[in-house]
């Protein structure tokens, strides 16, 4: 199957849906250049909690209030937000069989989190492209285009919306995959890629090969 160039969004901790179109259409641009839209999952991710999904929302800063591009972004006082996004993580997966494999990379980071949102995305996109086998030609835009030519996909516009937890957007229906709470919580799909790596270990290598993105 042939897959489109896309532009997509620097999502944090991006979800199952945005990693797979990762792996599929390895020339991807990521936009950098725009004005940082809030609510969305370029500060925002969703993981699998006892309780059911939870959206956990990385405070940032603006320097230029509305007009601050994507790569001016700054992390708000770690402070405020680090504890209680890894404490939340650490509570939701660590039962999962993979969680003790792979939290050093990412404590690493909260714990040591960047200036700049960019440089926070760029880390943590880096990592899950290591362990879930993913080797992107990666590029960063220069210039903010609003009209993209037809043969690239333009995904920039997703998650909009707070109560848009945990797709991407109206999306094909994915694999189940045995989640921490499955046996009292029903699956959730396209959360994000923590919960497939931590559930899955080496095998969200097959699951993103086998499970296409699109609707």
């Amino acid at each position: 199957m042939e897959f489109p160039r896309v532009i997509l969004p620097f999502a944090c901790l991006p979800n199952v849906e945005y990693m797979s179109w990762m792996m599929h259409s390895p020339h991807a641009l990521i936009e950098v250049q725009e004005t940082f839209p809030r609510q969305t999952c370029r500060n925002r991710y969703a993981i699998m909690t006892a309780a059911g999904p939870l959206m956990l929302t990385i405070p940032v800063k603006r320097p230029e209030g509305n007009h601050t591009k994507f790569r001016e972004v700054l992390l708000d006082d770690p402070a405020k937000w680090v504890n209680i996004h890894w404490r939340a993580i650490e509570a939701a997966y660590n039962k999962s069989p993979f969680f003790l494999y792979y939290r050093d990379a990412f404590e690493t980071v909260f714990r040591n989190p960047p200036a700049t949102l960019f440089e926070l995305n760029r880390q943590f996109l880096s990592i899950l492209n290591k362990y879930m086998g993913i080797n992107p030609s990666l590029q960063f835009t220069e210039n903010f285009i609003r009209n993209y030519p037809g043969e690239i996909a333009d995904l920039r516009m997703l998650i909009m919306s707070k109560q848009n937890v945990t797709h991407l957007h109206s999306l094909r229906d994915y694999t189940p995959y045995v989640q921490v709470f499955a046996e009292k919580l029903a699956f959730a799909p396209n959360l994000s890629a923590l919960d497939l790596l931590f559930n899955l270990g080496p095998e969200a290598v097959d699951y993103l090969t086998n499970n296409y993105p699109g609707s």
